[in-house]
């Protein structure tokens, strides 16, 4: 026989035992993978119609999979765990040996393409790497992980509520690393760069708010939320009635949020947070406060305790917040209606942001506003205070210029009872204070201030020897300068900051006026 015939039945005989292993390992696989994704450990079943397998490319691809938790087998009405289904998943590049000798797939990549998947949970906070990330650990390790037009949602099964829905979701995590320490961190992987894309978001946390987004992207330094809402559940008189204590009212929302050089994660136990610059575009803040529920006396905590006693390391260089809206509403009485203060257009710039979260020294907190009162008036505002200060200590001043004091009417006729005309044309303020008050200089020029006080059993109707006083002891006018006065405000420790600030400037606008 010539060499090339022994060449050729050599080659013909190894590419037949390469098929024929190939055609024996595929029935193997095939037998044994149902086995190791439906093991006696796994709380999950999982079926699906068909599974190709190449070892020449150590690739995988199954197709239509449907995933229940096993108990739900037993127990059809108290589910509780992931129900799901995955139009495909792709397996690549998998360790043939170590999954022939092993009960456990290792690959470099999975793309999982169109899953739509149920999470049931009873608990308030369910223990996600307990229910969703332990069963599948056991099953395989990867490199890197990417889902395709995904769709999640969370839902209590007491009653039915969508906790959480997120449509559309695109991930790709790359360089993911798991060993038996990094499974005891807070995080039970490690990876090296991510990226996060989903359409919409919707997240229903507790009996008052839900949260609404649109469009969502992040990478591990930078994240982006469009659309963004947090919305009361109910109506200003529902929400009322189920407070036994008087509560602020939020509703918020914002065209866009971003933040750049994002870092987070876990140093041991210790959560850290930090952020570059985030911006908030068109943002809409309503803020509502009904003093009918009786007062709430536990102690107001200023700002600088609020972030010193933050029980995780945060660090916010710059927070922007641009060509926004402030408006908040205070109602003594459904008759009276809600005394309304407006701040539009309302834009901050705050620097150095930071928790005292096991710090001893931090750079003062500066914030810088600009905005133009009840739609009306230039307003400059500037605030500075330390969080580690223990005093609560801050200094604010500003500057307020042509006002046209019958704009204050919408919170003046509700509040006080009281309308207003003339005008302000200079309100300057610089008080220094603390936890225990506030103290410093408030200047005022006004001219041809005048007052009408109504009747308290008839708001409607004018009250004529009250506003016939109010004329003979109130200043008209300041005879174009700007008067001075000294504020010494002793702080209620049960109201916020801005009680604090309100009284502060009240009390010097009662020395000049009268």
């Amino acid at each position: 026989m010539k060499w090339y015939w022994k060449i050729l039945i050599g080659l013909g005989s190894l590419i037949i035992l390469i098929v024929v292993v190939n055609i024996a390992a595929n029935i193997w696989v095939k037998s044994q993978l149902p086995k190791i994704i439906n093991s006696k450990d796994s709380a999950y079943y999982i079926t699906y119609k068909n599974l190709e397998i190449s070892l020449l490319h150590s690739n995988i691809k199954i197709n239509d999979i449907v995933l229940i938790p096993k108990a739900a087998l037993k127990d059809t009405i108290n589910k509780e765990g992931i129900y799901s289904k995955v139009d495909k998943v792709e397996i690549k590049n998998f360790k043939v040996l170590r999954f022939l000798f092993s009960d456990k797939l290792k690959a470099k990549s999975i793309t999982v393409e169109t899953p739509k998947a149920v999470l049931y949970v009873r608990k308030k906070e369910p223990d996600i790497r307990k229910s969703v990330v332990e069963p599948f650990e056991k099953m395989i390790t990867v490199s890197d992980v990417f889902v395709n037009h995904g769709d999640f949602k969370m839902i209590r099964v007491k009653d039915s509520m969508a906790v959480l829905s997120v449509h559309n979701i695109n991930l790709n995590v790359d360089g993911i690393i798991i060993n038996d320490n990094i499974l005891k961190d807070k995080i039970p992987f490690e990876y090296s760069d991510y990226k996060f894309r989903c359409d919409s978001l919707y997240y229903h946390p507790n009996e008052f708010y839900h949260y609404q987004t649109k469009k969502i992207q992040t990478t591990k330094t930078d994240l982006r939320i469009d659309g963004f809402k947090m919305t009361p559940q109910y109506s200003r008189r529902e929400f009322v009635s189920k407070i036994p204590k008087e509560k602020d009212l939020y509703t918020l929302s914002c065209d866009s949020i971003n933040i750049s050089n994002l870092d987070w994660g876990f140093n041991k136990d210790d959560l850290f947070v930090y952020c570059g610059v985030i911006n908030l575009e068109h943002a809409a803040a309503n803020i509502y406060r009904s003093l009918e529920p009786v007062d709430d006396k536990s102690k107001r905590r200023f700002y600088n305790t609020m972030l010193r006693d933050l029980k995780f390391d945060l660090r916010i260089d710059t927070l922007k917040v641009r060509n926004s809206i402030l408006e908040y509403e205070e109602e003594k009485s459904l008759e009276a209606g809600p005394a309304k203060l407006i701040f539009n257009p309302f834009n901050l710039t705050a620097t150095s942001i930071n928790s005292g979260f096991k710090k001893t020294k931090l750079p003062d907190l500066k914030i810088k506003i600009n905005c133009r009162f009840m739609n009306d008036c230039p307003l400059d505002v500037n605030w500075k205070l330390n969080v580690m200060d223990k005093k609560d200590g801050f200094n604010i001043n500003g500057r307020l210029t042509n006002f046209n004091a019958e704009n204050i009417i919408p919170f003046s006729k509700p509040y006080i009872n009281v309308t207003t005309k003339g005008t302000i044309d200079e309100v300057r303020f610089n008080f220094n204070g603390n936890d225990n008050g506030s103290a410093g200089e408030f200047k005022v020029e006004y001219d041809d201030l005048k007052f009408t006080i109504y009747k308290k059993d008839d708001r409607k109707k004018k009250n004529k020897l009250a506003t016939f006083i109010a004329k003979i002891f109130v200043k008209k006018d300041t005879n174009d300068k700007l008067k001075s006065a000294h504020v010494s405000v002793m702080r209620i420790r049960e109201k916020s900051f801005y009680n604090l600030l309100w009284r502060s400037i009240q009390e010097g606008l009662k020395k000049i006026l009268v």
